[in-house]
């Protein structure tokens, strides 16, 4: 399964930032480790929302890896699809009075 990177263009101090996802953690931080950002700043951590912010620099190392180029809106089909797979408890994202009863 891929991972992928969005189009957004977030300024960030003197950095234009973007998303990196992908269907699994393992996936994510193979990546992080394999363009040089750190684990530390994966944000939603074991969520649906899991993601890194990397700028466009680190964007260009993920497609060279073989990430795939991707749209804000799709990022966004993406983490609905996590969502569906994932069980009630697993949205830690979601305050309890927003889950849906088993």
């Amino acid at each position: 399964m891929p991972v992928y990177v969005d189009d957004m263009r977030a300024q960030f101090g003197r950095m234009i930032m973007c998303h990196m996802v992908a269907d699994t953690t393992e996936e994510l931080l193979a990546m992080a480790d394999k363009i040089g950002v750190q684990r530390k700043w994966l944000q939603h951590a074991g969520t649906p929302r899991e993601h890194f912010d990397i700028a466009l620099s680190k964007r260009d190392l993920a497609l060279e890896h073989g990430a795939v180029a991707i749209t804000m809106s799709e990022t966004g089909r993406i983490v609905r699809a996590k969502r569906t797979r994932m069980t009630p408890e697993a949205h830690t994202d979601e305050p309890a009075s927003a889950r849906t009863p088993c």
